[in-house]
């Protein structure tokens, strides 16, 4: 476990300085969060890169955990954890959102409560600059669960949050993928899809098991680069990118969304451990790594179920993801094999 680990080469020394090495007290809670899977190769990374996914991933994951043991609700908890992964450029979620085929950003999220079954979303948003925050508005204080685009926006604003500039989720990194999946798209002639490798996916999630023994999903999306026509993906349809349940489990997933929209991915998995009493790990890796393969779809999943058990399961090269469970074992991982 990391809180025994022996610091050495470059993972390891940093988690160290981040003062991972100490022996978190145990709590009757636990936080598992998610940065997007993908085409995720260590070839691929600078040192320095890597040092910052693992810095951000530990920085948000720590905050969700230090707030569920005060005693808040998984709801804030949630919340607060996924933005600061939406605040950081490093992920596709908030500033650091890809860019659609028109060169803007249109932002999706969603959240469920699994205590009350209740269920907000947002989709196709370009001036709210926390979808998360929203995606709990809709859920707390309308009687729908999704809302999208202008209407959303408005809704939000009704709500007292300041809209924003869409630019404000620009950066360099994202233009520069925008031009190269615009420009193989343009050539090839077509009117929809031709994005490749990690242009299809990308989204942050958390899920928190709380004191009060609730269960909280929430995700959090800039969607599909180059995307056009208004398209949305999973994270904001709840039941395949998020999904809560404290009879089961609560699910965020991250992937090609379209795949796990038909295979109503995040309730599948909650349903197979309700209805087969199967364990969270078995309905999790049957969903990813056999439904999911079989399908063509890849991508991952993270979740927590009613007893505190943690599941982080994909199918693509990598995922970036921590947790803390409720031993108070902290846990990073951005490729196969978690950090050690």
């Amino acid at each position: 476990m990391l809180n025994h680990f022996k610091c050495k080469p470059f993972f390891a020394a940093s988690l160290c300085a981040l003062g991972l090495s100490f022996q978190t007290l145990a709590a009757d809670v636990a936080i598992v969060i998610h940065g997007g899977a993908g085409t995720i190769l260590k070839k691929n990374m600078t040192p320095e890169r890597e040092q910052a996914y693992v810095e951000k991933l530990t920085e948000a994951v720590k905050k969700g955990y230090a707030l569920l043991q005060s005693g808040v609700d998984g709801e804030t908890a949630v919340i607060q954890t996924i933005q600061v992964l939406e605040q950081s450029p490093l992920f596709n979620a908030g500033i650091g959102a890809v860019y659609t085929f028109d060169g803007e950003h249109e932002l999706d999220a969603s959240m469920m409560h699994g205590g009350t079954l209740n269920a907000g979303a947002v989709a196709g948003v370009k001036t709210i600059a926390s979808p998360i925050e929203a995606a709990q508005a809709v859920m707390n204080h309308s009687p729908h669960v999704l809302l999208s685009g202008k209407g959303a926006e408005d809704f939000a604003l009704s709500r007292g949050m300041e809209p924003v500039d869409n630019h404000i989720f620009d950066t360099e990194r994202r233009f520069k993928a925008l031009e190269k999946a615009r420009e193989r798209i343009l050539k090839a002639g077509i009117e929809y899809g031709g994005q490749q490798g990690n242009e299809r996916f990308g989204t942050v999630g958390a899920v928190v098991l709380d004191k009060q023994g609730n269960l909280v999903a929430g995700t959090s999306t800039g969607g599909m680069t180059a995307k056009r026509y208004g398209r949305i993906g999973d994270s904001p349809v709840i039941g395949a990118g998020t999904w809560a349940d404290n009879a089961s489990c609560a699910v965020s997933a991250t992937g090609h969304g379209e795949y796990f929209i038909r295979y109503h991915v995040a309730a599948d998995i909650c349903s197979r451990m309700k209805y087969t009493g199967v364990s969270l790990d078995d309905a999790a890796n049957k969903v990813i790594n056999e439904v999911l393969v079989e399908a063509g779809g890849d991508g991952g999943i993270i979740a927590i179920d009613h007893d505190g058990n943690i599941a982080a399961v994909f199918n693509s090269a990598g995922m970036y993801r921590a947790q803390i469970d409720t031993d108070g074992q902290v846990k990073v991982g951005i490729y196969k094999a978690w950090i050690e």
